[in-house]
């Protein structure tokens, strides 16, 4: 993994110090920019919001949300769920409890703040190299599964409830995770478990609180940069404030806000496990010149031992294999992502 360089201010402390805009923050204009400008107008994707209760159904019902399913993952790579067995009054828990993390005094915060080469705790934009053009954002990023592998000094103690309601929510998502990766399995007429036996008994969450401050020039300046995620991700969006866009042959569409429902990216994992029949999505989030946005997102990562590489069952002679076997993806991910690569390119036959 490429070495990462000492950390400056975080981006609510630079808007909190009032001194302008600092260059590292601004993206050379492009000629791509003229048709759709980083804060024009941008149209909404046409996703459907999934039944997840209805997935594992043999009724007809379930097998037309399967069909959805298939239809909108082979089309934008991502869905909303519904009727996922989580609350809507415990998601608004969560977005709370990152809004008042993100509140509270600098101080307070540093007190969680990752070391230079961690991905773990509180901090800005990982900066690997002088001519990286930053994102405009602040994370607190915490494994929360399994907990061996939880780096507890990192979790807030403020607010008070933050650490058991990210326990719950952890044990919420993992089941939603599960329910997930089976229907994925059935709407590609696989064996229920192949997903989650391919990710390995060891497999990992990652969850990540962003938090992308107002920014004076929304036209110049992005959240985050277009990447695809590596892996599978479930993403509790901002409510009230627009800012995902997921990009569809050559064009930006703004993801739909639709309450009480959870977005699920399939991830440069799934592309390859499906043999590119589902989609890593292409996503970048703008930022919003008088609103703070706020999301939380959780990325399910397979087992470091597991070797990951297209299900048998969907390579053939009308569909060969398309993509290599790949171990420890995340870390390959992670440099090529800073660079503005696309890792999944380098895992093509």
């Amino acid at each position: 993994m490429m070495e990462e360089k000492p950390k400056f201010k975080t981006v609510q402390e630079v808007v909190a110090a009032n001194e302008g805009l600092p260059e590292r923050y601004l993206q050379p204009l492009t000629d791509d920019r003229e048709d759709q400008p980083l804060n024009g107008p941008v149209p909404e994707m046409d996703i459907p919001s999934i039944d997840l209760s209805l997935l594992l159904s043999s009724s007809e019902n379930g097998r037309q949300e399967l069909s959805k399913l298939h239809s909108a993952l082979s089309k934008w790579g991502v869905v909303q769920v519904m009727n996922h067995g989580i609350t809507e009054a415990f998601l608004d828990k969560i977005y709370k409890l990152t809004k008042q993390f993100f509140a509270l005094p600098t101080e307070e915060k540093q007190k969680y703040a990752r070391d230079i080469g961690n991905v773990q705790g509180y901090g800005s934009d990982m900066i690997l190299s002088d001519d990286q053009i930053l994102d405009w954002i602040d994370r607190l990023f915490l494994t929360t599964y399994p907990k061996d592998q939880q780096h507890l000094k990192f979790w807030p103690e403020v607010p008070t409830e933050f650490r058991e309601t990210l326990h719950e929510y952890t044990m919420k998502q993992h089941a939603v995770i599960e329910q997930f990766f089976k229907g994925m399995a059935r709407s590609l007429d696989l064996e229920d478990n192949v997903f989650l036996e391919m990710h390995g008994d060891n497999a990992r969450m990652d969850t990540r609180f962003n938090m992308y401050p107002p920014c004076p020039r929304p036209d110049m300046v992005i959240g985050a940069k277009p990447h695809g995620d590596g892996s599978a991700t479930l993403l509790l969006p901002d409510k009230d404030v627009e800012g995902l866009q997921f990009l569809k042959d050559g064009k930006w569409y703004k993801a739909p806000i639709a309450p009480d429902t959870i977005l699920i990216n399939v991830g440069d994992l799934m592309e390859i496990m499906s043999n590119g029949i589902y989609k890593s999505p292409v996503h970048r989030v703008v930022t919003n010149r008088e609103k703070e946005r706020i999301s939380v997102a959780t990325f399910c990562v397979p087992s470091p031992d597991k070797e990951i590489q297209p299900v048998e069952g969907l390579v053939s002679d009308a569909r060969p294999r398309l993509y290599k076997t790949v171990k420890k993806y995340v870390e390959l991910y992670f440099d090529s992502y800073q660079q503005g690569l696309k890792p999944i390119e380098a895992a093509l036959i």
